[in-house]
């Protein structure tokens, strides 16, 4: 069963025998594990077992302790780490095997990176899913992320005026560690007096973080004022900028195609299939199509790829060039940059 993390504590009653923690945000895996911890150990879970899946693991040793007396309570946790949430043919077949032999005495708690749409479907996971609890713990994005964003502010206690709410969202979007230390600390230096963005600028700098995938998908909803800012971090972060030239030009070659077909009178259905657009994001990619024309999408292609060449044959990594193409994503922005890319 599929638990969002901000729901968990209302499923933590009743324990289940198992527990799936797997994504890419450290805070919330951490969050998610310690509200785990907390209730198992309210309900006689007094032992910890903490395993890794390294080059020597056996998976006998995890039979070992799922069957194994505890010497220091009745009951026990056993934390499993699979650093690639791959668990292969043997662990697979022990999962499966441990749950089908269910023991009231032990809780599993699996973890490990965002799980692929493929290894949702495997068979170990749908079995562990079926008798226990997954937990996704991805980082919140947009308006996700003020969700999380203003249930931690609840959680505290703050007294925080909009523009102060805004101005957390925005220095520390993708970055979820750094916004609870954020509010941990005001709560200490307000309490529960009201506090403005002017005092915020006082005391915070921008720890957002953001990754190209998220550049992209504001690009394309035209949120320039978002990407521009991510485009900052992402520079500040050293990110690299072959990456941010394959992320640009691979969205725009798609929407080139996408386009041609609109032109063409053609069903973009097919091609929506053939590239691997799920439904979800189909329309990003069509507030986009209904902005920039062919030969808008054309020119920025071609700056594209004489910013490569920059790169490649001269070593320069043009990062205004790139903020200009950005820019571009916006159609009424090609009348005063009309000029960029020629030199």
């Amino acid at each position: 069963m599929r638990v969002y993390p901000d729901q968990l504590h209302r499923q933590l009653n009743t324990l289940k025998p198992c527990y799936l923690l797997f994504g890419d945000d450290p805070w919330l895996l951490n969050n998610a594990k310690g509200q785990l911890i907390a209730a198992a150990k309210a309900q006689g879970f007094e032992e910890r077992i903490q395993l890794e899946q390294d080059n020597s693991f056996n998976w006998q040793d995890l039979a070992n302790e799922w069957n194994a007396m505890s010497l220091f309570a009745s009951r026990r946790i056993i934390e499993l780490h699979l650093p690639q949430a791959k668990p292969g043919t043997d662990g697979s077949a022990m999962l499966q095997q441990l749950l089908n032999s269910q023991n009231s005495d032990v809780m599993l708690i699996l973890s490990g990176p965002k799980l692929a749409r493929e290894q949702q479907s495997s068979k170990w996971f749908k079995a562990l899913d079926k008798d226990g609890i997954f937990v996704p713990c991805t980082t919140p994005e947009a308006a996700q992320f003020q969700r999380w964003l203003e249930g931690r502010i609840q959680f505290y206690r703050l007294n925080l005026q909009n523009d102060a709410r805004a101005m957390l969202a925005n220095l520390y979007e993708g970055n979820l560690l750094a916004a609870d230390q954020a509010l941990q600390l005001l709560q200490l230096l307000a309490a529960s007096r009201p506090v403005s963005a002017d005092e915020l600028a006082q005391y915070f700098e921008d720890q957002s973080r953001f990754n190209v995938f998220q550049l992209v998908d504001a690009l394309l909803e035209n949120r320039q004022d978002k990407a521009q800012h991510m485009l900052v971090q992402l520079k500040a972060e050293d990110t690299a900028m072959p990456i941010i030239h394959w992320a640009l030009q691979k969205e725009l070659t798609i929407l080139w195609q996408l386009q041609s077909a609109a032109q063409a009178r053609q069903p973009l259905a097919p091609i929506y299939s053939k590239l691997r657009i799920w439904d979800s994001r189909q329309p990003l990619y069509q507030s986009a199509l209904s902005r920039l024309s062919l030969d808008q999408l054309e020119w920025m292609l071609s700056c594209c790829s004489t910013l490569e060449l920059k790169l490649k044959r001269q070593g320069i990594e043009d990062w205004t060039g790139v903020s200009h193409l950005c820019l571009l994503f916006d159609a009424k922005a090609h009348a005063q940059l009309s000029g960029f890319g020629l030199d």
